[in-house]
């Protein structure tokens, strides 16, 4: 699946395209700004966008008003078709969000339900109570999303609520040429469902992925055959950033290994979840981070561990932002993107891996593991990579008989110079063609058992057969 070999790029539309909070009804063409990143995005490397909600909505855009119409705040549909033709044409694929576990209190069915409450032709659509009472006094109560009333639940396991939906994401693909789905809040929806959903979005194409929002417990339950292709890898993020703040590489080695690695009790192997450092509901990477230093050699962790890295717009040139000054603090807006020294490392990363499939496909294996020190190695259908990460202010020399041998060798968290003077039209080069590039400029040099990293930084080895 052409998923697995991605790098996605997430777009929160309202908030990057500068919307107001609530919803004005002014028809304001915002998604067009997402034009400007295009160049930007090939330049990075990115080969998939995924949009947060896009369609109308009565505030952040998880309340869903009309899955058929783009949010005014945004523009219209044709503005909508515009820019996701643009991504196409430059060879970038689009996912949305497919938020179904829950529509907003304007879905005009639930509205329904509000007026004619028992005597609603749309009742079983939603699982109401009438036996109580809400917080806006609708005379009845419902089931919810985690107890926020503004979002009531569907009822996915009613025929005409399944088919609404499916209807829905058919105009999606017929309309916009949408590529795959991201499934809020996965972990809530029905199974079968989710088998029902897996079925139709086969009959738009058999490589229709479909990734889905999980926070906890065991992935392995919703991604497998029939259900889901892959899901968000919280634990992966946590021990990410975790690990590197508390300088116990530890907890990183541990997750990696118990997730994707050699031994048959590893529980994820062969499978690609999405991999990320930040999104919409969690603090900016930039902020999470107690030593900026490590800022780089998060990002090379995210592009030499196993699963499908996802960048959250903004975050590739350092935007803060704390989950503690709520929501709009991590959805600003961004007129127009950034190429800072930090985005410029980040680009050289995702075109090697682009380059170098076992990079993309590999294994995961620990090698030497220290509180402030990780020497791991992937492999995949005979070549190998090692990756030496070092998180001490002084340089580590590694150590071990996976280095007795011939390789190219990449500082990946090195400063490539002034980012202004480098690339300018790399947006013209194929991500994978540059980190080609980059590798046959590298000369092959005889490591000698051993692996020179940098403080605070990623070295990434690629072992000649």
């Amino acid at each position: 699946m052409w998923f697995d070999d991605s790098v996605v790029y997430q777009i929160y539309p309202l908030g990057m395209c500068g919307a107001p909070l609530t919803n004005d009804g002014v028809v304001t063409p915002r998604i067009r700004t997402v034009l400007g990143f295009i160049p930007h995005l090939r330049r990075l490397g990115v080969t998939a966008v995924y949009f947060s909600p896009l369609f109308d909505a009565p505030t952040h855009g998880y309340d869903t008003r009309d899955f058929r119409t783009l949010d005014a705040r945004l523009g219209t549909n044709d503005d909508l078709r515009c820019v996701c033709d643009a991504l196409h044409a430059a060879g970038i694929r689009v996912l949305f969000d497919g938020v179904f576990n829950h529509v907003g209190r304007e879905f005009p069915p639930f509205r329904d339900l509000r007026e004619k409450r028992w005597e609603s032709r749309y009742r079983d659509w939603f699982y109401p109570h009438f036996d109580g009472d809400t917080p806006y006094h609708d005379g009845f109560h419902y089931d919810c999303w985690e107890g926020h009333y503004e979002l009531p639940r569907l009822n996915l396991r009613n025929p005409e609520v399944e088919q609404y939906l499916f209807d829905c994401i058919r105009f999606w693909h017929d309309t916009f040429g949408v590529d795959g789905l991201r499934l809020d809040v996965a972990y809530s929806l029905d199974r079968e469902f989710l088998a029902h959903l897996k079925a139709f979005t086969r009959t738009l194409s058999p490589d229709f992925p479909l990734i889905g929002e999980v926070l906890f417990g065991d992935y392995g339950l919703i991604v497998r055959e029939g259900l889901l292709d892959s899901c968000t890898n919280y634990e992966n993020y946590k021990s990410t950033y975790s690990a590197i703040n508390s300088r116990n590489l530890y907890e990183l080695s541990y997750s990696l290994n118990r997730q994707f690695g050699r031994e048959p009790w590893c529980i994820y192997r062969g499978r690609h979840l999405l991999t990320f450092l930040d999104n919409h509901d969690v603090s900016r990477i930039a902020t999470a981070l107690t030593d900026g230093r490590n800022l780089p050699l998060a990002f090379a962790l995210q592009m030499t561990t196993p699963g499908v890295p996802q960048i959250y717009y903004g975050s590739e040139w350092g935007i803060p932002g704390a989950k503690a000054d709520g929501d709009p603090a991590l959805r600003p807006a961004a007129e127009a993107p950034r190429w800072e020294p930090l985005t410029d490392r980040i680009a050289a990363m995702i075109a090697l891996r682009r380059a170098a499939p076992v990079l993309r496909h590999g294994d995961y294996h620990n090698l030497v593991e220290g509180n402030e020190f990780l020497l791991f190695e992937r492999a995949f259908d005979g070549a190998r990579a090692v990756v030496g990460v070092n998180l001490t202010d002084g340089e580590k020399v590694f150590s071990h008989g996976a280095l007795g041998c011939r390789a190219r060798v990449f500082d990946l968290t090195a400063d490539r110079g002034d980012a202004r003077k480098t690339g300018d039209s790399a947006d013209k080069t194929d991500a994978g063609t540059r980190g080609q590039s980059i590798i046959d400029a590298a000369p092959v040099v005889s490591l000698g058992g051993t692996l020179t990293v940098p403080p605070h930084g990623v070295v990434l080895a690629l072992v000649e057969p």
